[in-house]
């Protein structure tokens, strides 16, 4: 006989449990992404770490890789992995900070550059498709989450 206080509270927690249908949703929509830049040649972490970059660079100041994870929510190691591995691509360049020699600031190059806007266009289509009309519900839903535990992105 099943331990009852083991039992879910949900009736149906496979279509009732909020964790585990944004887990389901996410998992959809990260294979959606995936596919869509697989033509690019880049995975879906290291797009969002060369639009982050891309996006950061624009100011005045070339950001840190710091910067970068933050901005992108990612931990620093994943994102030190993932900018070499750009890097190796020729999408961007670290540098040793003068003022800072522990920090690195990242550039996109010309070819970054290019392939983060081709690649912004291409996965802003496939969110798109993935969240149709229902886009603007699911930003008003998430935004307050996001916020509740610092993520970034959160208004």
């Amino acid at each position: 006989m099943p331990d009852s206080s083991a039992a879910s509270r949900f009736a149906d927690p496979g279509a009732d449990s909020p964790g585990f249908v944004l887990w389901q949703v996410t998992l959809a929509w990260q294979r959606d992404v995936a596919e869509a830049l697989r033509p690019l040649d880049l995975t879906h972490v290291q797009f969002v770490l060369l639009a982050c970059t891309w996006w950061l660079g624009r100011s005045a100041t070339l950001p840190s890789q710091l910067d970068v994870g933050r901005q992108a929510g990612t931990d620093p190691k994943m994102t030190s992995e993932v900018l070499r591995r750009l890097e190796a691509k020729e999408l961007l360049v670290r540098t040793v900070d003068p003022a800072d020699t522990r920090v690195r600031r990242v550039e996109v190059t010309a070819a970054g550059a290019e392939l983060a806007q081709q690649a912004v266009r291409v996965v802003e289509a496939a969110d798109a498709e993935f969240f149709g009309a229902h886009g603007p519900a699911v930003l008003d839903s998430l935004r307050p989450l996001g916020t509740r535990r610092g993520a970034p992105g959160g208004s």
